[in-house]
C-alpha cells in the first residue's frame, strides 16, 4: 500500500479527484491555504510539504497543485510524481503566461475569477457536465481574493527548469489552458481537456492503476 497526497488546481478541493480510482492505496489531500503576507513559494511550500507524514510517498498534482507538487518534491524526498493537467518546468509554460509574467501584467490588471467570463473560463478549463459548472461555480464564489492574486503571480513568475526524474505526466491534447505542444507527456488524453481527470476518468484510472 502506497500513501498518495493529491493536490487540486487553482482555488479547487479535493471534490476534482472524486472520480479517480486509487485501488488499495492510502489518500490524503493536501489544501489551499491563505498565504501569509509577502511569502515565498519556496515558503509556501515547505508548509505544503509539512503536511506529508509519510516517507517515499506519491505525489499527485492537478494544474497549479502539479507545479507545488513539483516544488515539494525539492523538499521532502517522494517516490513518483504524477501530474495531471499540469506542466513540469517553465518551458512548458506558453508564452503568454510567460509574457504576462515579465510584464507584471497581473499586477497592472488583476485578474479574478468573473462570473460574466464564466463561459469563457468553463471553455477553458474544458468543462462538458452540469455537475463540472456547479462545482467550478462554487470555486469562484468562495475563492479567497488574497489566495487568488497571490497564486496567480506565483503561476506567472513560475522559474522551475529542473525535470524530476521520478515525474509521469498525463495530459489531454485539447487542453486550452497548457497546451500539450508545449508538453512532454507520458500519456495522453485523447481530446481531453483540462478537467480530463472528471470527464475522463476511465482512461486516467487504467492509467494509473498501472503507474500504483
Amino acid at each position: 500500500m502506497k500513501h498518495i497526497y493529491c493536490i487540486s488546481g487553482f482555488g479547487a478541493d479535493e471534490r476534482v479527484f472524486s472520480k479517480l480510482d486509487f485501488g488499495e492505496n492510502e489518500v490524503h489531500f493536501i489544501g489551499w491555504k491563505i498565504p501569509q503576507k509577502q511569502e515565498t513559494l519556496k515558503e509556501y511550500s515547505q508548509r505544503m510539504a509539512d503536511e506529508i507524514k509519510f516517507p517515499e510517498a506519491v505525489l499527485i498534482g492537478l494544474s497549479f497543485g502539479g507545479m507545488m507538487s513539483v516544488e515539494i518534491s525539492k523538499i521532502v524526498s517522494v517516490s513518483k510524481i504524477i501530474l495531471l493537467s499540469s506542466v513540469a518546468t517553465v518551458n512548458e509554460m506558453p508564452w503568454y503566461m510567460k509574457t504576462a509574467g515579465k510584464l507584471k501584467l497581473d499586477k497592472i490588471f488583476p485578474l479574478r475569477p468573473s462570473a460574466a467570463l464564466a463561459p469563457i473560463e468553463n471553455y477553458n478549463l474544458g468543462v462538458t457536465t452540469e455537475e463540472e459548472k456547479k462545482l467550478v461555480n462554487e470555486y469562484r464564489k468562495n475563492i479567497h481574493p488574497y489566495y487568488t492574486s497571490w497564486a496567480i503571480d506565483q503561476i506567472l513568475n513560475w522559474k522551475n527548469t529542473l525535470y524530476p526524474a521520478n515525474l509521469t505526466h498525463i495530459h489531454g491534447d485539447n487542453d486550452h489552458i497548457f497546451p500539450i505542444k508545449n508538453i512532454t507527456a507520458d500519456h495522453v488524453i485523447k481530446g481531453g481537456g483540462h478537467l480530463f481527470l472528471m470527464n475522463r476518468s476511465q482512461e486516467v484510472n487504467e492509467i494509473l492503476r498501472k503507474l500504483l
